[in-house]
């Protein structure tokens, strides 16, 4: 009942790009989505695209794929939320620069509207910023994104996910072919959908330790050969801006370490969770975790699945964080 996909695209001159996304309302806890990747590289039909390459880069995200149920409201004084922010990704094209680019320009015309309205003189003219001025709030953003084409592509596909949720893989991809090319959205009912991510998760006893291939160094990498790719990087002093919340401070090795096996070791992209050995405890094989945050890729991944969210995700200092190049 797994959701996601795959992509690989070719760039000029030379460059293949490809990825793996998996929907974090998976239930097995042994699933990891970062050797889940490396292993389809392995097959024959993908394989053949990264033949004679070199691996110069690597990162990870959490994508907003909630789509047309998610979306939040959309303005806010001095601002509004455009592209996948808002959550107009489309998940079964696994794609949303086509809406992200229609959510900006409509962005741009209500706020343009907003400031003609307002009998306010431009900044352009005057070349100062009042710093009395009020600001002002987009309103007619929402009202026109709703009347785009935008919402009309989200609304036709916003059963598929749960679909796959529900039924499986074969059943979920009869439904989204039915809805995406002959219903075209029109069917009568909405799939609704209440339980967060992190309890989607079932307990690890329901469940096998999936046994991965090991990397070979030239095709798949260990984890933290390709954390270096992502130029991820933080200052050492600095208070680590990952942090377990203090009422569900027993989760870590009373709950996700018995219950769910720590997922949080396997769906995490950059080793920052890992638990070790604790001396402290004696020798009855007792671990504790530790936070290796220096390693965070900024992914959020851990604020949504961790076994009953116990972890707090601020802001690091420094605008540390991943040094993305050609991604």
């Amino acid at each position: 009942k797994n959701f996601g996909g795959t992509f690989l695209y070719h760039q000029a001159p030379n460059l293949v790009h490809a990825g793996l996304v998996i929907g974090l309302d998976y239930e097995n806890p042994y699933i990891n989505p970062y050797k889940e990747f490396q292993r389809w590289k392995t097959h024959p039909a993908v394989k053949k695209h990264f033949e004679g390459g070199t691996c110069i880069s690597y990162g990870a995200r959490v994508l907003n794929e909630g789509g047309y149920h998610s979306i939040p409201k959309l303005t806010f004084e001095g601002g509004a939320l455009i592209g996948c922010s808002a959550g107009f990704l489309n998940s079964i094209k696994i794609k949303g620069s086509h809406t992200a680019i229609k959510s900006g320009m409509t962005a741009a015309e209500s706020v343009f509207d907003t400031l003609v309205e307002s009998g306010r003189e431009p900044v352009a003219e005057t070349f100062e910023i009042d710093p009395n001025e009020e600001a002002l709030e987009s309103t007619s953003f929402e009202q026109r994104m709703k009347d785009s084409w935008v919402y009309e592509e989200l609304y036709e596909v916003r059963n598929t996910h749960e679909a796959f949720a529900r039924w499986g893989c074969l059943p979920g991809l009869i439904y989204a072919g039915i809805t995406a090319h002959i219903l075209k959205g029109r069917e009568p009912w909405t799939f609704d959908h209440h339980t967060r991510d992190a309890d989607k998760t079932k307990e690890c006893k329901e469940f096998e330790p999936i046994d991965y291939p090991a990397p070979d160094g030239v095709l798949t990498f260990d984890l933290l050969t390709n954390l270096q790719r992502s130029g991820t990087y933080h200052d050492d002093n600095q208070m680590a801006h990952l942090r377990i919340k203090p009422d569900l401070s027993n989760v870590p090795e009373s709950v996700s370490m018995q219950m769910y096996a720590a997922p949080e070791q396997r769906f995490c992209p950059a080793g920052v969770y890992e638990y070790v050995e604790d001396e402290t405890k004696g020798k009855d094989g007792s671990k504790s975790l530790v936070i290796n945050a220096q390693n965070c890729v900024h992914c959020k991944c851990c604020s949504i699945k961790m076994p009953g969210e116990y972890i707090d995700w601020t802001v690091p200092e420094g605008g540390g964080g991943p040094n993305y190049q050609v991604m």
